[in-house]
């Protein structure tokens, strides 16, 4: 039995809902189709298809077995794809998701850079804040910032995370510069909503008998939002101190628009992170795309002149 052969026929009559359609699609008798279903069954020793005058209807068993033969098929079409002109070429779907605030700074712009050095790759992102599930939902690959929760996700480093506490020159000259995070109590704070991320306030690393430990606050001030770039925008405008990430201000920062304010007591950084099923195999393009995200994202240039 050639196996490859006999899971191209299952998957295609499974996707195509009937013995003929796939006959037709591979200009062969039904009657061969049906051999061949018969054969791979036999060999699996369960039941895959139920098959009636009608239609056809996969069994839990085939439902699980197409999925996996569909993903066979698809990397063994990638390997043949990959070679061109006796060298590597990566081809095939990427899919990629990013959180939508750094998605659009740090991500989107880097895509059609990537695709024209792999013109042969399809790439769809998908920017939101949903922490979505690459498996079930199609994604081979995201974008995390922050500390990871524990999960069967492969993960990969790519960088460093500060957060950083500024405010306009203009909004420190008015009320003051903060010279420790008890100060902040008396500044106008620009937080995230209750409902939004960072319910554990903004942290500190603060002195202590034992050692320096991370502490967090919970500043309070007149203007709250969900989105953290709205809060970047009010700080912009001198309404407050906000508590925002490095790729966020980095460029403000640089320019003067802003000034970094508590730093000596900065909390440890945490992460940049790309995550992706567990696969023992990566696809060429998947390869690829980190190693670029990972080259750029070491650029000093990229955090300091993004808009």
């Amino acid at each position: 039995m050639d196996k490859l052969k006999v899971f191209e026929t299952f998957a295609s009559v499974a996707t195509r809902g009937s013995l003929s359609a796939a006959a037709r699609a591979e200009g062969v008798a039904p009657a061969i189709i049906g051999r061949r279903l018969d054969a791979l069954e036999s060999y699996l020793g369960v039941k895959l298809l139920v098959r009636t005058t009608r239609r056809i209807n996969l069994t839990h068993e085939g439902s699980a077995f197409l999925e996996n033969c569909q993903r066979l098929l698809s990397d063994v079409a990638n390997a043949e794809d990959s070679v061109s002109a006796g060298g590597l070429k990566a081809s095939g779907h990427l899919r990629i998701t990013a959180p939508a605030g750094f998605g659009r700074r740090h991500v989107a712009p880097l895509v059609p850079l990537f695709h024209a050095q792999n013109p042969d790759v399809k790439i769809s992102l998908n920017l939101s804040d949903r922490v979505i599930d690459l498996a079930a939902e199609g994604f081979d690959f995201a974008v995390r910032v922050g500390d990871l929760p524990d999960s069967s996700l492969v993960s990969v480093r790519l960088a460093d995370n500060r957060r950083l506490c500024v405010a306009t020159p203009a909004y420190l000259a008015l009320r003051g510069t903060p010279l420790q995070p008890s100060d902040l109590l008396r500044h106008n704070c620009l937080t995230l909503s209750s409902d939004a991320s960072q319910t554990r306030g903004w942290a500190f690393q603060m002195p202590g008998p034992e050692g320096p430990s991370v502490t967090h606050l919970r500043p309070q001030g007149p203007l709250d939002c969900s989105d953290g770039q709205v809060l970047h925008s009010w700080c912009l405008a001198g309404f407050g101190i906000a508590w925002r990430s490095t790729w966020e201000v980095e460029s403000d920062v640089q320019s003067g628009h802003l000034v970094a304010v508590l730093n000596d007591f900065a909390a440890p950084p945490n992460g940049i992170y790309g995550v992706f099923p567990q696969r023992k195999h990566l696809p060429l393009r998947l390869r690829l795309w980190i190693d670029f995200l990972k080259h750029h994202y070491a650029l000093p240039s990229t955090w300091q002149s993004a808009t």
